[in-house]
């Protein structure tokens, strides 16, 4: 898979970084892309909504942040001791070995026996791990990891995690790998390891007879690996202390090698209804793990999850956090054997909150400052993706100030990569987001569904690159909101209800196109000026279906006044917004009599890529029912 950035955008990435670097020893900027902000005399954020009424910025006071759940255990003479610096949390710890070496994808083998939760605090006591229940080995090797669930007392999961030990009484605990290993960039000859360790270490990969490490010690590492040939598969060995994991990976093919392959598509896996791991603190962990493991059975290639992967919403970095953390874990035992993608859809949202006084009025914008403490920010901290999208949307003919950096990053959110003859474009419809769409007039951002000018223009550019590609045959692109929506959001998306008025605000002023002229734009590069787009891969609506997108398909309401495209061939918008968040049914729109195999069951789309050849057949994960089938 490619990652190609080239000298500008090195340049303009560092200029980002210098940015953020000045912004942390500032008081707060308002961004000038925005507008009807002001700071107070205490140097409080706020604004006023369309009646008047003051806002202030708000943070919401939890302790429910990723950093309640790290740095929180210690030897004892009988065990781990657990101190979760919270002395309201009460509940249960479930906890049981990892055997890394009896299972490609290992996870904790809970024991019927629990430790308390009481004002924070609980005791995993070793006794419970010996004997019959020693299945590691750790007391004559005196190491080993365990696995923990905590459970609250209302029985909600709030957080499964890891931790690493020496010792025989009294224990020690040691350096832990708490998230991954994950496959990242991965290509014909190379790939990158990403993973986080609970300390600050120097750890290594060993694969292919060399040893590459960290250049410096982190807890956030991603190892780059170079010099492995294509198509073939590897173990590798992850090492940090004195402890090790064991894996594999399959390097890519060449590309336009032009031989089978499968890959998994599905987006949507926020928190779902009936509790447990389907409501896991953010993500349906139940529903993803089924995904990941059904996938695995069909030995693909790799996975793309396109969007609404956490509940998020949140206006505190570490409830993000928390949820991503508990994303990654939910796939961590399948993604250090192959490369799953992920993109962001409007519940990545991290944002500024504003309420009035007496808590009536809410209003929820995009965090900044955008180059350090944004949506986009925040989630490419968290996941690895390639560097070469877009930059931002500086420079473009709406920005207020062209000496100074206006617009949150692109960087990790919009990219494309290819294996062997396909090509996966990932564009943001959530970029520079602003949830409470009513104020978008008042305050500024962009609204739901819409693709921005340099966005656009990218996409136009990476199409053409494409095009003249020998080695690719067919196009996918990604997104999470549908052109063509089918249900709950038939009032937003690249619709809303087909009225076209929708569009962003920038410095106070509204863009030149809205929203179905957006849409149309977009259509016209994916099938008018490409040849090898086949297929449009989106989210949101809850649910599984395809909708035929060509010539004879109706795309506009009846009184539609505006210019209308036409379309001159055809290809499919696969929608699968059912990987775990509550469903949505079906309403009737003017492309319903061009959508088939609607379906509110949970689903994983497979694509067999057989050279010219295009299969598609869905899953549904939980009880591997074949829901429908394509040939493109």
């Amino acid at each position: 898979m490619k990652n190609n950035i080239d000298l500008k955008k090195i340049s303009i990435l560092i200029v980002f970084v210098l940015f953020s670097i000045a912004v942390k020893s500032q008081k707060t900027v308002i961004p000038k892309v925005l507008h009807n902000f002001q700071i107070d005399s205490e140097g409080n954020l706020f604004t006023k909504n369309k009646d008047g009424v003051t806002l202030l910025e708000t943070k919401s006071s939890t302790k429910n942040v990723l950093h309640t759940f790290e740095d929180i255990t210690t030897g004892a003479k009988e065990g781990i001791q657990f101190n979760f610096k919270d002395e309201d949390l009460n509940g249960t710890l479930v906890f049981g070995l990892i055997h890394y070496k009896d299972s490609k994808y290992p996870i904790p083998v809970y024991r019927s026996k629990t430790s308390k939760i009481v004002n924070g605090k609980a005791l995993v006591n070793f006794r419970y791990l010996k004997g019959n229940y020693d299945m590691t080995g750790w007391e004559d090797s005196k190491k080993g990891t365990i696995g923990y669930r905590i459970i609250n007392s209302n029985g909600n999961f709030l957080y499964d995690g890891k931790v690493s030990f020496s010792g025989n009484g009294p224990f020690q605990v040691v350096n832990t790998i708490v998230s991954g290993p994950f496959i990242n960039l991965l290509k014909p000859d190379g790939v990158t390891i990403s993973f986080v360790s609970s300390e600050s270490s120097i750890c290594s990969i060993m694969i292919n007879n060399q040893v590459f490490k960290d250049k410096k010690a982190a807890k956030v590492h991603e190892i780059k690996i170079d010099g492995l040939s294509p198509e073939k598969k590897y173990s590798y060995t992850l090492k940090y202390g004195d402890l090790e994991q064991y894996y594999s990976l399959k390097t890519d093919p060449l590309p336009g090698s032009r031989k089978e392959f499968v890959f998994a598509y599905t987006s949507d896996s926020r928190g779902g209804a009936g509790g447990g791991e389907r409501s896991f603190n953010g993500t349906n962990a139940y529903m993803i793990k089924k995904i990941m493991a059904v996938s695995t059975q069909k030995n693909i290639a790799f996975a793309q999850i396109t969007g609404d992967i956490i509940g998020g919403y949140k206006n505190v970095a570490g409830e993000m956090q928390l949820q991503y953390r508990n994303f990654n874990n939910a796939i961590g035992p399948f993604a250090h054997s192959y490369h799953i993608v992920m993109n962001m859809g409007n519940h990545e949202a991290y944002n500024k909150s504003f309420r009035d006084k007496e808590g009536k009025y809410h209003l929820r914008i995009d965090n900044f400052p955008y180059a350090t403490n944004s949506s986009e920010t925040l989630f490419a901290s968290v996941f690895t993706n390639p560097h070469n999208g877009p930059i931002s949307e500086d420079d473009s003919k709406y920005d207020p100030d062209r000496s100074n950096i206006d617009f949150p990053p692109y960087d990790e959110n919009v990219f494309y990569y290819t294996y062997d003859n396909v090509a996966m474009i990932n564009l943001n419809s959530n970029y520079w987001y602003t949830p409470s769409m009513r104020s978008v007039t008042i305050n500024g951002g962009n609204i739901h569904g819409y693709v921005m000018d340099n966005q656009l223009k990218w996409l136009k550019n990476t199409l053409k690159t494409l095009e003249k590609d020998k080695n690719i045959d067919h196009v996918f692109v990604t997104i999470h909101t549908p052109f063509f929506p089918n249900s709950a959001h038939i009032e937003d998306d690249m619709w809303y209800g087909g009225n076209n008025m929708p569009r962003p605000w920038i410095a106070g002023k509204q863009v030149d196109k809205g929203i179905i002229e957006r849409r149309d734009e977009l259509l016209d590069l994916m099938i008018n000026k490409s040849s090898k787009v086949v297929g449009l891969l989106t989210g949101d609506e809850h649910n599984y279906c395809k909708t035929e997108i060509g010539p004879k398909t109706i795309i506009y309401p009846e009184d539609y006044a505006e210019k209308k495209i036409k379309l001159k061939r055809t290809i499919y918008q696969i929608n699968n917004g059912a990987a775990g968040a509550p469903y949505y049914a079906q309403r009737d729109v003017p492309w319903t009599p061009f959508t088939t195999g609607f379906t509110t069951q949970n689903a994983v789309c497979f694509f067999t890529i057989k050279g010219s050849e295009i299969k598609m057949v869905v899953v549904n994960p939980d009880t591997l029912e074949e829901i429908d089938e394509l040939d493109f």
